[in-house]
């Protein structure tokens, strides 16, 4: 199913992230993970792709991938990345996806790692975005796009500008990094409109729910803290349980405004975290339920 026709079906999406094992660690570990995911209703899942993209790698997202929609029944979206790949690696994983009867990918650039040379093949998404649709039209392209713009990106203005480019090659709908202020998201809507950019953007959220969370997050994509998400992990910081739960209800105040103000769909980053997703999910279930009543 291309999971971007569901736009056409519902006023609001709602969908989620899962990742792999770690590299030592067996696929069957993910089993406990997904346990209790019936019972979050998701319109689909996203299946993480290391930054290093390497064979291990990209048989694990395809197996967790199949996983879902085979026992699940939940459509999967297999990231894709591209920066240490050539065009041989990158057929070999769309075929290999194709096989376990995966249509939807999410195409990445991928993370620079000092470990592993990039290929110099494919430097930009835009240019994976490109060659899957011309290798093969039936893929569903999802991109990603940055509302605070790419940390290794000279401005907002012309990360915008690269992701037209992006959107131009056959993206069929975004899904923001994750954020916590959205007025930043609310401005980065308005830049989009301005720059002809109009397909659906789900706008991506992450609970946080300990303090180790917060320095992962600056340090891997810069996000900037509202004063007063600040506030709330410095004042709850040596209390687990009421940390855990403040970052509960700021996540779940954030979706509610976002759904409020005609947001597409919310796209959550659980971290594996299923209890986390299924409590989310719990506070924000009957708002977006509202929203797509209007559909009815």
């Amino acid at each position: 199913m291309n999971i971007s026709d569901k736009f056409k079906q519902k006023n609001v999406i709602f969908s989620m992230e899962v990742f792999p094992p770690k590299k030592t660690s067996p696929i069957e570990t993910i089993y406990s993970t997904f346990s209790d995911i019936w019972q979050v209703p998701a319109d689909f899942i996203s299946v993480t792709y290391g930054a290093g993209g390497t064979e291990a790698q990209k048989n694990k997202t395809c197996a967790i991938s199949s996983l879902l929609k085979s026992e699940y029944s939940v459509e999967p979206l297999a990231h894709l990345t591209c920066l240490t790949s050539d065009k041989e690696e990158i057929c070999s994983a769309l075929e290999l996806l194709k096989q376990n009867g995966i249509t939807n990918v999410l195409a990445l650039r991928g993370d620079r790692n000092p470990e592993i040379s990039p290929k110099n093949v494919f430097e930009h998404a835009s240019d994976l975005v490109s060659f899957i649709k011309k290798y093969d039209p039936s893929f569903n392209i999802v991109g990603a796009c940055y509302p605070e713009g790419h940390g290794e990106c000279e401005s907002l203005q012309k990360d915008i500008e690269h992701l037209k480019i992006k959107v131009e090659a056959g993206v069929s709908h975004l899904i923001t990094q994750l954020f916590f202020d959205n007025d930043q998201f609310f401005s980065f809507m308005d830049m989009l409109e301005k720059n002809g950019i109009d397909v659906p953007v789900e706008a991506g959220i992450m609970p946080v729910i300990n303090k180790s969370q917060i320095e992962r997050i600056v340090t891997m994509c810069g996000s900037s803290l509202p004063r007063r998400f600040s506030h709330m992990i410095s004042r709850y910081a040596a209390d687990p349980l009421a940390l855990r739960d403040a970052g509960i209800s700021y996540a779940t105040q954030q979706i509610i405004e976002l759904v409020s103000s005609g947001v597409r769909g919310i796209h959550l980053y659980t971290m594996n975290n299923i209890e986390l997703a299924k409590k989310i999910n719990e506070n924000i279930r009957s708002v977006i339920r509202s929203a797509n009543k209007e559909n009815d």
